[in-house]
Protein backbone atom coordinates (compact mmCIF):
# COMPACT_ATOMS: atom_id res chain seq x y z
CA UNK A 1 0.00 0.00 0.00
CA UNK A 2 1.44 3.39 -0.95
CA UNK A 3 1.60 6.32 1.42
CA UNK A 4 -1.27 8.11 -0.35
CA UNK A 5 -3.56 5.18 0.40
CA UNK A 6 -2.35 4.96 3.99
CA UNK A 7 -3.05 8.64 4.62
CA UNK A 8 -6.46 8.41 2.95
CA UNK A 9 -7.29 5.40 5.11
CA UNK A 10 -6.26 7.31 8.23
CA UNK A 11 -8.66 10.17 7.51
CA UNK A 12 -11.38 7.64 6.74
CA UNK A 13 -10.67 5.89 10.05
CA UNK A 14 -10.95 9.17 11.96
CA UNK A 15 -14.18 10.06 10.17
CA UNK A 16 -15.82 6.68 10.67
CA UNK A 17 -14.80 6.65 14.34
CA UNK A 18 -16.23 10.12 14.91
CA UNK A 19 -19.51 9.17 13.24
CA UNK A 20 -19.69 5.89 15.15
CA UNK A 21 -19.53 7.91 18.38
CA UNK A 22 -21.88 10.65 17.25
CA UNK A 23 -24.52 8.69 15.38
CA UNK A 24 -26.69 7.44 18.26
CA UNK A 25 -26.86 10.93 19.78
CA UNK A 26 -27.60 12.84 16.60
CA UNK A 27 -30.10 10.42 15.11
CA UNK A 28 -32.07 10.16 18.34
CA UNK A 29 -32.23 13.90 18.90
CA UNK A 30 -33.19 14.65 15.29
CA UNK A 31 -36.12 12.25 15.78
CA UNK A 32 -36.90 13.88 19.18
CA UNK A 33 -36.23 10.57 20.92
CA UNK A 34 -32.98 11.30 22.78
CA UNK A 35 -34.55 11.34 26.24
CA UNK A 36 -36.50 8.21 25.39
CA UNK A 37 -33.57 6.17 24.09
CA UNK A 38 -30.25 7.34 25.59
CA UNK A 39 -29.11 5.35 28.61
CA UNK A 40 -27.83 7.36 31.58
CA UNK A 41 -25.35 5.00 33.15
CA UNK A 42 -25.20 4.41 36.88
CA UNK A 43 -26.33 7.84 37.94
CA UNK A 44 -28.95 9.51 40.09
CA UNK A 45 -31.93 11.55 39.05
CA UNK A 46 -29.90 14.77 39.17
CA UNK A 47 -27.59 13.57 36.41
CA UNK A 48 -30.58 12.65 34.28
CA UNK A 49 -31.45 16.34 34.18
CA UNK A 50 -28.16 17.17 32.48
CA UNK A 51 -26.91 14.16 30.55
CA UNK A 52 -28.78 14.73 27.28
CA UNK A 53 -27.52 18.28 26.75
CA UNK A 54 -24.04 17.03 27.62
CA UNK A 55 -24.20 14.36 24.92
CA UNK A 56 -25.40 16.73 22.20
CA UNK A 57 -23.19 19.73 22.98
CA UNK A 58 -20.03 17.73 23.50
CA UNK A 59 -20.53 15.69 20.36
CA UNK A 60 -20.86 18.90 18.36
CA UNK A 61 -17.85 20.66 19.86
CA UNK A 62 -15.55 18.17 18.10
CA UNK A 63 -17.61 17.62 14.95
CA UNK A 64 -18.18 21.28 14.17
CA UNK A 65 -15.12 22.05 12.01
CA UNK A 66 -15.88 19.01 9.84
CA UNK A 67 -19.51 20.08 9.46
CA UNK A 68 -18.32 23.55 8.41
CA UNK A 69 -15.84 22.46 5.72
CA UNK A 70 -17.07 21.16 2.33
CA UNK A 71 -15.30 17.90 1.55
CA UNK A 72 -13.18 17.26 -1.53
CA UNK A 73 -14.41 13.66 -1.74
CA UNK A 74 -17.97 13.22 -3.05
CA UNK A 75 -18.88 10.44 -0.61
CA UNK A 76 -17.54 12.36 2.36
CA UNK A 77 -19.48 15.43 1.22
CA UNK A 78 -22.69 13.37 1.17
CA UNK A 79 -22.00 12.37 4.76
CA UNK A 80 -21.22 15.95 5.77
CA UNK A 81 -24.46 17.17 4.20
CA UNK A 82 -26.50 14.45 5.90
CA UNK A 83 -25.00 15.05 9.31
CA UNK A 84 -25.35 18.81 9.00
CA UNK A 85 -29.06 18.30 8.42
CA UNK A 86 -29.28 15.93 11.40
CA UNK A 87 -27.55 18.46 13.63
CA UNK A 88 -29.81 21.32 12.55
CA UNK A 89 -32.84 19.14 13.26
CA UNK A 90 -31.26 18.38 16.62
CA UNK A 91 -30.77 22.06 17.39
CA UNK A 92 -34.46 22.58 16.70
CA UNK A 93 -35.46 19.64 18.90
CA UNK A 94 -33.13 20.74 21.71
CA UNK A 95 -34.31 24.36 21.90
CA UNK A 96 -38.02 24.11 21.02
CA UNK A 97 -39.97 24.41 24.31
CA UNK A 98 -42.69 22.17 22.85
CA UNK A 99 -40.24 19.38 21.98
CA UNK A 100 -40.12 16.20 24.09
CA UNK A 101 -36.34 16.66 23.82
CA UNK A 102 -36.27 20.29 24.93
CA UNK A 103 -33.00 20.25 26.84
CA UNK A 104 -32.16 21.72 30.20
CA UNK A 105 -30.30 25.02 29.79
CA UNK A 106 -31.30 26.63 33.08
CA UNK A 107 -31.92 24.23 36.00
CA UNK A 108 -29.01 23.29 38.25
CA UNK A 109 -25.41 24.30 37.63
CA UNK A 110 -24.29 21.81 34.97
CA UNK A 111 -26.07 23.64 32.09
CA UNK A 112 -23.51 26.45 32.48
CA UNK A 113 -20.95 23.96 31.14
CA UNK A 114 -22.82 22.40 28.28
CA UNK A 115 -24.54 25.52 27.05
CA UNK A 116 -20.98 26.76 26.57
CA UNK A 117 -19.91 23.65 24.69
CA UNK A 118 -22.90 24.13 22.39
CA UNK A 119 -21.98 27.80 21.95
CA UNK A 120 -18.39 26.80 21.17
CA UNK A 121 -19.60 24.35 18.52
CA UNK A 122 -21.70 27.03 16.86
CA UNK A 123 -18.73 29.39 16.73
CA UNK A 124 -16.63 26.63 15.18
CA UNK A 125 -19.25 26.05 12.47
CA UNK A 126 -21.24 29.28 12.06
CA UNK A 127 -22.46 28.54 8.55
CA UNK A 128 -23.62 25.01 9.28
CA UNK A 129 -24.89 25.58 12.81
CA UNK A 130 -26.12 29.17 12.82
CA UNK A 131 -26.69 30.67 9.39
CA UNK A 132 -28.17 27.36 8.26
CA UNK A 133 -31.00 27.66 10.80
CA UNK A 134 -34.30 29.35 10.07
CA UNK A 135 -35.24 32.42 12.11
CA UNK A 136 -37.53 30.50 14.46
CA UNK A 137 -34.77 28.07 15.49
CA UNK A 138 -32.24 30.89 15.74
CA UNK A 139 -34.53 32.71 18.17
CA UNK A 140 -34.93 29.55 20.25
CA UNK A 141 -31.16 29.01 20.34
CA UNK A 142 -30.60 32.56 21.56
CA UNK A 143 -33.22 32.12 24.29
CA UNK A 144 -31.66 28.82 25.34
CA UNK A 145 -28.19 30.36 25.63
CA UNK A 146 -29.47 33.39 27.51
CA UNK A 147 -31.44 31.20 29.94
CA UNK A 148 -28.19 29.76 31.31
CA UNK A 149 -27.38 33.16 32.83
CA UNK A 150 -29.48 32.35 35.89
CA UNK A 151 -26.62 30.09 37.04
CA UNK A 152 -23.46 31.52 38.61
CA UNK A 153 -20.28 29.76 37.43
CA UNK A 154 -17.78 28.50 39.98
CA UNK A 155 -14.49 30.37 40.49
CA UNK A 156 -12.51 28.08 38.19
CA UNK A 157 -12.38 27.18 34.49
CA UNK A 158 -16.17 27.61 34.69
CA UNK A 159 -15.70 31.35 34.17
CA UNK A 160 -14.82 30.48 30.58
CA UNK A 161 -18.14 28.67 30.11
CA UNK A 162 -20.04 31.85 30.92
CA UNK A 163 -17.70 33.84 28.66
CA UNK A 164 -18.05 31.41 25.75
CA UNK A 165 -21.85 31.62 25.87
CA UNK A 166 -21.70 35.42 25.81
CA UNK A 167 -19.19 35.33 22.95
CA UNK A 168 -21.59 33.23 20.89
CA UNK A 169 -24.46 35.60 21.68
CA UNK A 170 -22.26 38.44 20.46
CA UNK A 171 -21.74 36.59 17.16
CA UNK A 172 -25.49 36.02 16.87
CA UNK A 173 -26.18 39.74 17.16
CA UNK A 174 -28.00 39.25 20.47
CA UNK A 175 -27.59 41.06 23.76
CA UNK A 176 -24.34 39.94 25.37
CA UNK A 177 -22.59 40.63 28.65
CA UNK A 178 -19.10 42.04 28.13
CA UNK A 179 -18.34 41.81 31.83
CA UNK A 180 -18.60 38.00 31.85
CA UNK A 181 -16.09 37.85 29.02
CA UNK A 182 -13.80 40.40 30.62
CA UNK A 183 -13.84 38.65 33.99
CA UNK A 184 -12.94 35.28 32.48
CA UNK A 185 -10.11 36.66 30.36
CA UNK A 186 -8.61 38.81 33.10
CA UNK A 187 -8.94 36.16 35.79
CA UNK A 188 -7.24 33.50 33.68
CA UNK A 189 -4.41 35.94 33.10
CA UNK A 190 -4.07 36.06 36.88
CA UNK A 191 -4.14 32.26 37.03
CA UNK A 192 -1.40 31.76 34.44
CA UNK A 193 1.37 29.70 36.07
CA UNK A 194 4.04 29.76 33.37
CA UNK A 195 5.28 27.54 30.52
CA UNK A 196 1.90 27.33 28.82
CA UNK A 197 -0.04 26.21 31.90
CA UNK A 198 -2.99 27.84 33.65
CA UNK A 199 -4.30 27.05 37.09
CA UNK A 200 -7.86 25.81 37.33
CA UNK A 201 -8.85 28.59 39.65
CA UNK A 202 -6.14 29.85 42.01
CA UNK A 203 -4.46 26.43 42.26
CA UNK A 204 -2.57 24.11 39.94
CA UNK A 205 -4.39 20.86 39.15
CA UNK A 206 -2.54 17.88 37.65
CA UNK A 207 -5.24 17.00 35.15
CA UNK A 208 -6.30 17.67 31.56
CA UNK A 209 -8.52 20.71 32.08
CA UNK A 210 -6.06 22.96 30.25
CA UNK A 211 -7.08 20.89 27.23
CA UNK A 212 -10.69 19.97 28.02
CA UNK A 213 -11.61 23.63 28.52
CA UNK A 214 -9.07 26.33 29.28
CA UNK A 215 -6.72 26.63 26.31
CA UNK A 216 -9.30 25.94 23.55
CA UNK A 217 -11.86 28.33 24.97
CA UNK A 218 -9.36 31.10 25.63
CA UNK A 219 -8.09 30.85 22.05
CA UNK A 220 -11.50 30.88 20.41
CA UNK A 221 -12.93 33.58 22.66
CA UNK A 222 -10.00 35.93 22.08
CA UNK A 223 -10.20 35.35 18.31
CA UNK A 224 -13.92 36.09 18.27
CA UNK A 225 -13.73 39.34 20.23
CA UNK A 226 -10.78 40.84 18.35
CA UNK A 227 -11.20 44.57 17.90
CA UNK A 228 -13.72 44.94 20.71
CA UNK A 229 -11.35 46.49 23.28
CA UNK A 230 -7.62 47.31 23.17
CA UNK A 231 -6.92 45.52 26.46
CA UNK A 232 -8.47 42.30 25.10
CA UNK A 233 -6.47 42.62 21.88
CA UNK A 234 -3.30 43.02 23.91
CA UNK A 235 -3.90 39.59 25.47
CA UNK A 236 -4.17 37.70 22.19
CA UNK A 237 -0.50 37.09 21.40
CA UNK A 238 0.30 35.60 24.78
CA UNK A 239 -2.80 33.39 24.74
CA UNK A 240 -1.77 31.93 21.37
CA UNK A 241 1.88 31.47 22.37
CA UNK A 242 0.84 29.64 25.53
CA UNK A 243 -1.57 27.39 23.61
CA UNK A 244 1.20 26.49 21.18
CA UNK A 245 3.56 25.61 24.02
CA UNK A 246 0.86 23.53 25.68
CA UNK A 247 0.36 21.68 22.38
CA UNK A 248 4.07 20.83 22.38
CA UNK A 249 3.72 19.39 25.89
CA UNK A 250 0.68 17.39 24.81
CA UNK A 251 2.47 15.91 21.81
CA UNK A 252 5.39 14.85 24.01
CA UNK A 253 3.01 13.21 26.49
CA UNK A 254 1.85 10.57 23.98
CA UNK A 255 3.88 7.42 24.57
CA UNK A 256 5.29 5.22 21.79
CA UNK A 257 2.36 2.87 22.46
CA UNK A 258 -0.30 5.55 22.08
CA UNK A 259 -0.97 5.92 25.80
CA UNK A 260 -0.74 9.01 28.02
CA UNK A 261 -0.42 9.70 31.77
CA UNK A 262 -3.43 8.57 33.77
CA UNK A 263 -3.66 11.64 35.99
CA UNK A 264 -6.40 13.88 37.31
CA UNK A 265 -10.14 13.87 37.08
CA UNK A 266 -12.48 13.32 34.13
CA UNK A 267 -10.39 10.59 32.54
CA UNK A 268 -13.64 9.17 31.18
CA UNK A 269 -13.48 11.94 28.55
CA UNK A 270 -10.90 9.64 26.94
CA UNK A 271 -9.01 11.25 24.03
CA UNK A 272 -10.88 14.51 24.56
CA UNK A 273 -7.79 15.11 26.70
CA UNK A 274 -6.06 16.16 23.46
CA UNK A 275 -8.47 18.88 22.38
CA UNK A 276 -5.80 21.56 22.72
CA UNK A 277 -3.33 19.70 20.50
CA UNK A 278 -6.12 18.98 18.02
CA UNK A 279 -7.15 22.63 17.91
CA UNK A 280 -3.58 23.81 17.42
CA UNK A 281 -3.30 21.40 14.48
CA UNK A 282 -6.62 22.63 13.08
CA UNK A 283 -5.32 26.21 13.27
CA UNK A 284 -2.07 25.17 11.54
CA UNK A 285 -0.13 26.60 14.48
CA UNK A 286 1.84 23.58 15.65
CA UNK A 287 5.13 24.38 17.38
CA UNK A 288 8.34 24.64 15.39
CA UNK A 289 9.79 21.17 14.85
CA UNK A 290 6.46 19.40 15.33
CA UNK A 291 5.30 18.18 11.92
CA UNK A 292 1.57 17.82 11.27
CA UNK A 293 2.12 14.20 10.18
CA UNK A 294 3.66 13.22 13.51
CA UNK A 295 0.71 14.72 15.35
CA UNK A 296 -1.67 12.82 13.05
CA UNK A 297 0.17 9.58 13.76
CA UNK A 298 0.38 10.17 17.51
CA UNK A 299 -3.29 11.03 17.82
CA UNK A 300 -4.29 8.10 15.62
CA UNK A 301 -2.40 5.78 17.96
CA UNK A 302 -4.30 7.20 20.94
CA UNK A 303 -7.67 6.98 19.19
CA UNK A 304 -7.09 3.35 18.22
CA UNK A 305 -5.78 2.41 21.64
CA UNK A 306 -8.93 3.67 23.37
CA UNK A 307 -11.78 3.25 20.90
CA UNK A 308 -10.90 -0.36 20.16
CA UNK A 309 -10.81 -1.37 23.82
CA UNK A 310 -13.53 -3.96 24.53
CA UNK A 311 -16.79 -2.60 25.99
CA UNK A 312 -16.09 1.03 25.05
CA UNK A 313 -19.63 0.96 23.61
CA UNK A 314 -22.72 -0.81 24.88
CA UNK A 315 -24.72 -3.15 22.67
CA UNK A 316 -26.74 -0.26 21.24
CA UNK A 317 -23.64 1.78 20.36
CA UNK A 318 -23.63 4.27 23.25
CA UNK A 319 -20.39 5.11 25.02
CA UNK A 320 -19.82 3.55 28.43
CA UNK A 321 -17.95 5.10 31.36
CA UNK A 322 -14.22 4.41 31.35
CA UNK A 323 -10.89 5.36 29.83
CA UNK A 324 -9.75 2.10 28.23
CA UNK A 325 -12.95 0.11 27.93
CA UNK A 326 -15.76 -0.01 30.49
CA UNK A 327 -14.37 1.17 33.83
CA UNK A 328 -17.30 2.66 35.77
CA UNK A 329 -15.08 3.26 38.80
CA UNK A 330 -13.40 6.04 36.81
CA UNK A 331 -16.62 8.05 36.70
CA UNK A 332 -16.73 10.91 39.17
CA UNK A 333 -20.15 11.83 40.62
CA UNK A 334 -20.66 14.39 37.82
CA UNK A 335 -19.90 11.86 35.06
CA UNK A 336 -22.76 10.17 33.24
CA UNK A 337 -23.26 8.82 29.73
CA UNK A 338 -23.66 12.26 28.15
CA UNK A 339 -20.45 13.54 29.73
CA UNK A 340 -18.37 11.01 27.81
CA UNK A 341 -19.01 12.62 24.44
CA UNK A 342 -16.35 15.27 25.05
CA UNK A 343 -14.06 12.64 23.53
CA UNK A 344 -15.24 14.03 20.17
CA UNK A 345 -12.93 17.04 20.66
CA UNK A 346 -10.00 14.98 19.36
CA UNK A 347 -11.51 15.04 15.85
CA UNK A 348 -11.10 18.79 15.23
CA UNK A 349 -8.48 18.25 12.46
CA UNK A 350 -11.19 16.71 10.28
CA UNK A 351 -12.03 20.35 9.60
CA UNK A 352 -8.83 20.52 7.55
CA UNK A 353 -9.30 19.54 3.89
CA UNK A 354 -8.12 16.12 2.77
CA UNK A 355 -5.31 17.72 0.76
CA UNK A 356 -3.94 19.57 3.78
CA UNK A 357 -0.44 18.78 5.01
CA UNK A 358 -1.92 17.28 8.18
CA UNK A 359 -3.48 14.48 6.12
CA UNK A 360 -1.00 14.30 3.24
CA UNK A 361 2.37 14.17 4.98
CA UNK A 362 4.09 10.78 5.05
CA UNK A 363 3.69 8.90 8.32
CA UNK A 364 6.24 10.14 10.83
CA UNK A 365 7.24 9.12 14.36
CA UNK A 366 6.17 11.41 17.16
CA UNK A 367 8.56 12.71 19.78
CA UNK A 368 8.35 9.88 22.31
CA UNK A 369 8.64 7.29 19.54
CA UNK A 370 11.81 8.95 18.33
CA UNK A 371 13.46 9.42 21.69
CA UNK A 372 12.71 5.94 23.03
CA UNK A 373 14.07 4.32 19.87
CA UNK A 374 17.34 6.25 20.08
CA UNK A 375 16.62 8.75 17.31
CA UNK A 376 17.63 12.39 17.34
CA UNK A 377 15.21 14.78 19.03
CA UNK A 378 15.36 18.46 19.85
CA UNK A 379 15.93 19.59 23.43
CA UNK A 380 12.71 20.71 25.03
CA UNK A 381 12.61 24.11 26.65
CA UNK A 382 10.14 26.36 28.42
CA UNK A 383 8.81 29.57 26.95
Amino acid sequence: MNNQSTVSNTRSYWLQTMLRIANPVLEALAERKLRATMPVENKNEEQRQFSHLEAFARTLVGMAPWLESPALDAEEEKLRTRYSELVRAGLDAATDPESPDFLNFSQGFQPVVDTAFLAHAILRAPNALWHGLDSRVQANVVKALQSSRTRKPFFSNWLLFAAMTETALRYMGADWDRMRVDFALKQHEQWYLGDGMYGDGPDYHADYYNSFVIQPMLVDIIEQVRGEYPDWDAMRENILIRAQRFAAVQERSISPEGTFPVIGRSLAYRFGAFQSLAQTALRRELPTGVAPAQVRCAMTAVIKRLIEAPATFDEAGWLQIGLCGHQPELGEPYISTGSLYLCSAVFLPLGLPADDEFWQGADAPWTSQKVWSGQTVAIDKAI
